[in-house]
């Protein structure tokens, strides 16, 4: 018995320590099964990962291309109705024949080049763009004038003229056109990978342009990107190339040069009928875009079709309106007298302007009533030189230092507490109630805050208080004039920037474009009728910038944008230049970006303004484009 128990217990043992084994062993099976498994998984996670991300950037791509074809479009609607004159003749179409081609040049060279983003550029946005195909060939980005119709055509016309096709000879002015565009374009799109999309599309524009006789145009000279009066044909001078920005026009003729390119961003005209083409020791007078001689060629850059041969612009007689804008916000014509002055205009110290005239000094126009002080005019009259500097002050100051010898004056207006404090360093201060404000002619009607500066004599430094720093406030509309030159010798800057001064700074667009939210009211105009606007620029790096629009006119008069100091490396006008003649500026590099608020009517308080008569001239009223698209093809499945 005792054998037989030890045997029993002999052999349970033998078999659990077999047990053991096989319990390992199935652990060992189960964990290789299971890091097969999260293996696979992985593998299988991967896998989905990159087929949605592949997925992903294709969509991305896809949605590009087909936003890249909606921005397109717009951009040739929007081209083509800008390129409408604001009057024309019964005998000639609103929009010339041509302008297609030059406004499909235009679309391709902003989104041909390259890709172009689709967002806002934040680092957070989706990062997809597009790029046109820039090839312009019957199969690819196109633009084709299929036919037009005027409704009636004008007295003797012919299918021919003002129409190339389509029309029927009728004997009464036009009322309106309607131009159609057969289009064809080709988009490519793309995200974050290496896909790419193409989409095709094409389709038709269709034009309206309904029309109205034009009535007389009172136009400041703010609405010009660079106006010069006095220009002969091949003179010798020329036209300094570079980017031009916004419209352009002379009284005289445009001279053109081999020393570099010229890219005109918007309308050009001139009085004469032909441009002056200036190669070495010789000038051809042309009415042409273009002219080439001994195999060098100059071919400037147009937007729009260039017009020679228009009718002169009437220049301004004088600056008197100016002058007396500071004592009625209104600035009706004629010199103000004495007495003018005398009855509006005090001192810091509450002193009235002598009724014998003065050769110096600072004045308001406020009254004082029972030892209250209230603002009653438009601006500040400085009599005699002075240096002129301007500064911000918080949200809604704007500060003026006059310095005329040992007496500094300073002036502060507070749009946002209708206050002016006026002070000078003899000790005199009066806090007056209200700011200048600027008066409709006709119903005398309170137009808006708004300040004339007047200087009856020569400025001779303006600037701000420091290169970089904001000079202009929010809310400032702001003109100053001089009876004599005006000397800027620093920077004069708007506190909010109102349009871009680099391409893409807001993507996909060309310099000078508004920037939205940025229009706070500010404006600055810059003028004398009977100096130059000279440029001795104090600042150490050689750089200027000055955010005005500059006019140096006057019937008969001879001012220009000249240089009086040290060369300027690079100089920079935000607003226009309005010349009576063109002048050696001094400076390595010119940028001028056009200020395209002045584009829609506004412009610089009381700043020097003409009317154009358009007598049997017409106008378009509210032209309109509209699209049908005949074909979209997604043909990435083909390449």
């Amino acid at each position: 018995m005792g054998r037989e128990k030890a045997s029993s217990m002999l052999l349970r043992h033998r078999r659990t320590q077999g047990d053991k084994g096989i319990a390992l062993i199935t652990t060992l099976l189960l964990l290789m099964l299971l890091s097969g498994m999260v293996v696979a998984m992985v593998m299988s996670t991967n896998s989905n990962m990159l087929i949605n991300g592949y997925y992903r950037d294709f969509r991305g791509g896809f949605y590009a291309a087909d936003s890249g074809l909606a921005v397109v479009r717009q951009s040739i609607a929007n081209n083509m109705l800008a390129a409408i004159p604001s009057t024309f003749s019964t005998s000639v179409q609103p929009i010339a024949p041509g302008t297609e081609t030059t406004v499909l040049n235009t679309v391709v060279g902003s989104y041909g080049a390259a890709y172009t983003s689709i967002n806002s550029g934040q680092a957070s946005s989706w990062p997809a763009s597009f790029q046109m195909d820039p090839t312009l060939d019957a199969s690819h980005s196109s633009l084709t004038f299929v036919g037009c119709t005027a409704t009636p055509v004008a007295t003797g016309g012919s299918c021919t003229t003002p129409c190339p096709t389509g029309c029927t000879t009728v004997a009464t002015t036009p009322t309106s056109y309607t131009y159609i565009y057969n289009y064809h374009l080709l988009m490519y799109g793309r995200a974050r990978g290496m896909q790419k999309t193409t989409l095709e599309e094409s389709g038709s524009l269709t034009l309206k342009v309904p029309l109205a006789q034009a009535s007389s145009t009172n136009m400041s000279f703010a609405a010009w990107g660079m106006f010069i009066d006095a220009s002969n044909i091949c003179d010798g001078t020329y036209l300094v190339p570079g980017t031009l920005s916004g419209p352009v026009f002379t009284n005289g003729a445009w001279n053109f040069s081999t020393t570099g390119q010229y890219v005109f961003t918007d309308a050009v005209g001139s009085h004469s009928s032909k441009a002056g083409y200036q190669f070495s020791g010789s000038c051809d007078q042309l009415a042409a875009t273009s002219d080439t001689k001994s195999g060098t060629t100059i071919a400037p850059s147009f937007a729009q079709p260039p017009k020679w041969g228009q009718n002169a612009i009437p220049l301004p007689s004088n600056d008197y309106n100016q002058q007396r804008a500071v004592l009625d916000s209104v600035g009706t014509a004629g010199q103000p007298s004495n007495t003018d002055r005398a009855n509006v205009l005090r001192r810091a110290s509450q002193a009235k302007y002598p009724t014998t005239g003065a050769s110096s000094g600072v004045f308001l126009p406020y009254s004082v009533t029972a030892g209250v002080a209230k603002f009653t005019g438009g601006g500040i009259l400085v009599e005699g030189d002075a240096a002129i500097t301007i500064s911000t002050s918080g949200t809604s100051g704007q500060i003026y230092s006059i310095k005329q010898g040992s007496t500094t004056t300073t002036i502060t207006i507070n749009n946002a507490s209708n206050t002016t404090t006026f002070s000078d360093t003899g000790g005199n201060s009066v806090t007056i109630t209200g700011v200048p404000q600027q008066r409709d002619p006709a119903s005398n009607a309170v137009m808006g805050p708004a300040t004339m500066l007047y200087v009856d004599g020569n400025i001779t430094t303006l600037s701000g208080t420091g290169q970089g720093v904001a000079a202009i406030q929010d809310g400032t509309a702001l003109t100053i004039t001089a009876a004599g030159n005006v000397t800027i010798t620093g920077d004069l800057l708007y506190k909010t920037e109102p349009v871009t001064l680099t391409q893409n700074q807001i993507p996909g667009t060309p310099a000078d474009t508004l920037i939205p939210g940025n229009d706070k009211g500010q404006s600055l105009g810059i003028f004398t009728a009977n100096g130059d606007i000279q440029l001795n620029n104090l600042q150490s790096n050689g750089n200027l910038e000055i955010d005005a629009s500059i006019a140096t006119i006057s019937t008969g008069g001879s001012g220009g944008l000249i240089n009086t100091g040290n060369s300027i490396n690079k100089l920079t006008i935000v607003g226009g230049r309005i010349q009576n003649q063109i002048k050696d500026i001094g400076s390595t590099t010119r940028n001028v970006f056009f200020d395209r608020r002045y584009a829609n009517g506004v412009a610089p308080p009381w700043f020097p303004a003409t009317s154009i008569s358009n007598a049997g001239m017409l106008s378009a009223t509210t032209p309109t484009s509209s699209f049908q698209r005949l074909q979209w093809v997604n043909r990435t499945a083909y390449q």
